[in-house]
C-alpha cells in the first residue's frame, strides 16, 4: 500500500466499538451481522485496509450510537467465513495501537481521525528490570486462576522479551474491561509492566482468598458454588 494511502486511512479509520479491549498481537474472532458493519468489512476487504477496535465507554454494542474510549488497536482480517444474508465470521489479529483525535458520523459506522501510538520502551533498562518479577507473577497468577475458577489458560512459554510479556499479561488478565483499557493506555512498556505487576499482586490476594474460602466450604460439606463479585 502506498504511503499516501496509509496516511489517508489514518484520517478516516473505520471503527468497530465493542465491549472488548484489543491488544496488538491478540486474536479476536468477530461475528458480523449488522448492515453497517457488513458494509464496513466489505470496504476494508476491497481496499485492503484495517479497521480500529475501540472499547465502548457509553452506549450499546448492537444498534444505536456507541461512544468509544480514545485509544484503540487496529486489526487486520486474517480469515473470513461468509454466511447467509451477508453475515460473516471473521478472524482478526490486533496490529497497532492508535489514538483518536475525533470521531465522525458521516458513514453508517463510526469513523475516526486517528494517529498511530506505538508502545515504545521495550529495550530500556526499566523494561528489562520488570521482566523477571512480572514473569514470576504471571506464572503464579495463571496457576491460582486455574485453582480458583477453572480458567485454565495454556501458554507454551512465557516470553522474556519485555513488550511481548507486557502484551501477553494484558491479554491474559481476567479483569474488568475498563482496567484493561487502562493497561492499553499506558504510555510505554515499562509503565505497562509496572501496572500489570500491581494488578497481579492484588489479584493474587483475591484468588488466595477464594481458594481458601472454597476449601473451607468443601471441608465443611457445603457443595454450592462461590460467586466472585
Amino acid at each position: 500500500m502506498a504511503r499516501g494511502a496509509v496516511e489517508d486511512w489514518w484520517s478516516a479509520l473505520p471503527l468497530f466499538p465493542l465491549h472488548t479491549v484489543l491488544f496488538p498481537g491478540m486474536v479476536l474472532p468477530l461475528y458480523v451481522f449488522e448492515e453497517r458493519y457488513k458494509l464496513m468489512i466489505h470496504r476494508c476487504l476491497e481496499e485492503e485496509q484495517p479497521f480500529g477496535v475501540v472499547l465502548i465507554r457509553e452506549g450499546p454494542e448492537v444498534g444505536g450510537l456507541a461512544i468509544p474510549y480514545p485509544v484503540g488497536t487496529t486489526t487486520m482480517i486474517a480469515g473470513v467465513s461468509q454466511l447467509e444474508d451477508g453475515r460473516m465470521n471473521l478472524v482478526t489479529i490486533g496490529n497497532e495501537r492508535f489514538r483518536l483525535h475525533a470521531v465522525r458520523h458521516d458513514q453508517p459506522y463510526l469513523v475516526g481521525e486517528a494517529e498511530p501510538w506505538p508502545i515504545t520502551g521495550a529495550n530500556s533498562e526499566q523494561a528489562r528490570e520488570q521482566v523477571g518479577p512480572v514473569r514470576a507473577l504471571l506464572i503464579q497468577y495463571l496457576s491460582l486462576l486455574a485453582q480458583a475458577e477453572g480458567h485454565r489458560i495454556e501458554i507454551e512459554e512465557v516470553p522474556t522479551e519485555p513488550r511481548m510479556l507486557a502484551l501477553l499479561s494484558a491479554i491474559t488478565l481476567q479483569i474488568p474491561m475498563p482496567q484493561k483499557q487502562g493497561l492499553l493506555t499506558q504510555p510505554t512498556v515499562p509503565y505497562m509492566l509496572r501496572a500489570e505487576r500491581a494488578i497481579m499482586r492484588r489479584e493474587q490476594l483475591i484468588l488466595h482468598y477464594m481458594i481458601r474460602t472454597q476449601r473451607q466450604q468443601w471441608e465443611g460439606g457445603y457443595s454450592g458454588y462461590l460467586a466472585r463479585n
